[in-house]
């Protein structure tokens, strides 16, 4: 995975990026597991993963179902997908991998017990036609997972850094010229609720110091990102050099806090 895959992420798919991904991971695994266990995924469903990445969900659910069960993992990038296989090989995993796009998608009616989705939905421009299939694949009574940002304008340091701020500010300009809505977890719950979905959902936020894990997860999207911006013509290399200097110094501050962007949880419930 040393190449970088043209379209397939806006991080691109290369190793540094599947390993800051494994790190995302490791910070938001107790969230997911928290609304995994709230929609009741158990052995011998299947679930979809929808826009698994390189699976690192999809294996945490594929021991949930076990080996009656079934994860169907879908993912744009095919270097994620064949990493997912390998993966699945190696553990004996019941995941089957579908490489495409979500509006290429092919699932059967009434065919899946779950669905799990974080971070995919604001990077498509139609959402909602996505849930819709989704909709139509769910058993009765299955459940959809969803994790995504509500505010990511609520991302900033305590105290201001104004080099760094400026850096997070352009991050949120170049997600808002993508397709796609960065936000797009408050405009979901209507749309499920009218399709006769029952919903529970809980906001979920992250307050970090320098000496969490939690911190290293910004951290390593700005050192992957920044660079990005300046390529993109969002920031200067000067900038990105200084907002990086800033958070260095940010981390040697005392009572120093970093606020993650806000999240939306939403269960929702075919009747």
């Amino acid at each position: 995975m040393a190449k970088r895959e043209e379209n397939a992420y806006i991080l691109g798919t290369n190793t540094a990026e599947l390993h800051r991904l494994g790190l995302q991971h490791q910070v938001w695994a107790i969230e997911a597991n928290r609304g995994w266990a709230a929609a009741g995924f158990t052995a011998g469903q299947t679930i979809l993963d929808l826009g698994s990445g390189p699976g690192f969900c999809s294996k945490e659910l594929a021991y949930i179902v076990g080996n009656e069960g079934n994860v169907i993992a879908v993912d744009k990038s095919k270097g994620y997908t064949d990493f997912l296989d390998k993966e699945a090989q190696l553990h004996s995993l019941n995941i089957e991998t579908l490489h495409c796009d979500f509006d290429d998608m092919e699932l059967k009616p009434n065919s899946i017990d779950g669905m799990y989705c974080r971070w995919a939905l604001a990077w498509v421009p139609n959402p909602e036609e996505v849930l819709k299939k989704v909709y139509a694949a769910l058993k009765p009574g299955g459940k959809m997972v969803i994790h995504e940002y509500f505010n990511w304008s609520t991302h900033q340091t305590q105290p201001n850094k104004p080099a760094l701020s400026k850096a997070i500010a352009a991050c949120l300009l170049s997600f808002k010229e993508q397709p796609g809505d960065i936000d797009v977890g408050r405009d979901l719950a209507p749309v499920l609720s009218s399709m006769g979905m029952t919903l529970h959902t809980r906001p979920m936020a992250k307050l970090a110091t320098p000496n969490e894990l939690t911190w290293q997860w910004p951290k390593s999207f700005y050192e992957i990102y920044f660079p990005s911006l300046v390529d993109m013509n969002y920031l200067s290399s000067q900038d990105a050099k200084a907002a990086l200097k800033d958070l260095e110094d940010l981390e040697h501050t005392n009572g120093a806090h970093l606020f993650c962007p806000t999240l939306i949880e939403i269960i929702a419930e075919k009747q």
